[in-house]
């Protein structure tokens, strides 16, 4: 007996700075009404204001309709895609999708709508609540994009300080501390070096500090697949 699947498209909004997956859609259909929906959703379900908001996309054609880009207009969004040919130029996000495909109880294939929506549910919770996050020096998505690692730093903090007053000779490089994740984060940004030389069609995007997302000042940038 085959076993048949169905095909599915997964929209995923995920926040650069703290690798938090904001919104998702599972759909049968790729196309822009759905993008605008989601965004909608989105944009109103974490209050973000007019000019606010950065967001990367590939160039699906989704993303680059017409009808999309005029509503991302009215939300005051900067649009922003990657460059044609550039299979890279979303690192965050294709880092998402290779964590997911890689999960030990990925299915390949999806019996379901039912079946692939429950799949997710539960990978996407893991993925912001339960995840220590390599590039967030171990926090998990949820607690950089709340605040919350700076508590957990200080917890983890006593607790190493503690250690080191016991046994200082097991630390042989004095009192260890805490890693943090960055301070900021961007994609493709503009080095000193670049100087003159730098291309016309180069993708940069402005950074998103910690303090300036929780506060919610400043810009934020999300990556759309």
């Amino acid at each position: 007996m085959v076993r048949r699947g169905i095909y599915l498209s997964l929209y995923v909004v995920l926040d650069l700075f703290s690798r938090y997956v904001v919104a998702w859609m599972l759909s049968r259909k790729e196309n822009s009404a759905l993008a605008e929906q989601l965004m909608d959703e989105a944009i109103a379900r974490y209050g973000i204001g007019p000019g606010q908001l950065t967001l990367h996309q590939d160039r699906g054609s989704p993303m680059t309709a017409h009808g999309y880009l005029q509503r991302m207009m009215e939300w005051d969004v900067t649009c922003s895609h990657s460059r044609p040919r550039v299979s890279h130029d979303n690192p965050f996000s294709e880092s998402q999708f290779k964590t997911q495909k890689y999960q030990p109880d990925y299915p390949g294939r999806f019996d379901s709508m039912a079946h692939a929506r429950h799949w997710c549910e539960d990978y996407f919770r893991w993925y912001n609540f339960e995840h220590h996050h390599s590039g967030l020096a171990g926090f998990t998505p949820e607690q950089v994009f709340t605040g919350r690692y700076k508590e957990v730093a200080e917890q983890k903090q006593r607790t190493l300080d503690a250690r080191y007053q016991r046994h200082p000779e097991r630390f042989v490089k004095g009192c260890p501390t805490v890693s943090l994740p960055p301070v900021s984060v961007a994609i493709n940004p503009i080095t000193a070096e670049d100087g003159d030389n730098l291309l016309a069609d180069r993708v940069n995007f402005p950074t998103l500090t910690a303090a300036g997302y929780v506060s919610n000042k400043g810009k934020s940038i999300l990556s759309k697949k």
